[in-house]
């Protein structure tokens, strides 16, 4: 399966070629395929598994973030109960975080925007997606591919701690100046740290 898939991506790479991305990020610990990764919040800690076999760039994308260190002490900035928890792009004051190239959309891997999935933020570009990520707090069909559609990019799933991911979409919210967003905290929840385990 995973040969099939190298294979398809060689023969959609020309399709790709000018697209405004890094099509195939470095690898980063090549030898695990489903990496876990520890979320240390403010309000408890979440484990989520990733997929490498589904989305191999977009996890050494997430992958090269979370080793610089990029996600520590970021704010879960958009929190919409029943829909989504999104964060990795902004410290608590707003500024936006060191970004790189953005990564290729991976949305027609199989998995879906299910409940406990964690994806891929962007913006409309299909291929627009640098650091900030969400997690599932529904079955969220209209955010998967359709037959002329792209998706956004599924690349895992919590394993442990789906209760405070539940938690933060309790908070309140509301408009913020700052951000120039509605659905912000209203006290921030705060994303400590991303730490890949053993």
């Amino acid at each position: 399966m995973f040969q099939r898939l190298i294979v398809l991506w060689l023969f959609l790479l020309p399709a790709y070629a000018n697209a405004d991305c890094d099509c195939f990020p470095e690898d980063v610990i090549p030898d695990n395929m489903f990496p876990s990764i520890l979320f240390k919040t403010s309000m408890g800690n979440i484990v989520v598994e990733l997929n490498r076999m589904r989305a191999p760039a977009t996890s050494n994308n997430f992958l090269r973030y979370a080793l610089e260190g990029a996600y520590d002490g970021t704010i879960f900035h958009r929190v919409m109960s029943d829909f989504v928890v999104q964060g990795g792009g902004y410290s608590p004051d707003f500024t936006e975080r060191k970004l790189h190239d953005p990564v290729i959309n991976e949305s027609g891997n199989g998995l879906r925007n299910n409940t406990g999935t964690i994806a891929m933020a962007r913006f409309d570009k299909p291929h627009s997606a640098t650091s900030q990520f969400y997690f599932n707090l529904s079955n969220n069909d209209s955010l998967n591919p359709g037959s002329r559609n792209w998706g956004y990019t599924v690349f895992g799933e919590v394993l442990e701690g789906m209760e405070v991911v539940k938690a933060i979409s309790t908070v309140e919210t509301g408009y913020s100046e700052g951000l120039n967003a509605v659905d912000v905290p209203m006290i921030p929840v705060i994303l400590i740290s991303v730490t890949i385990q053993e």
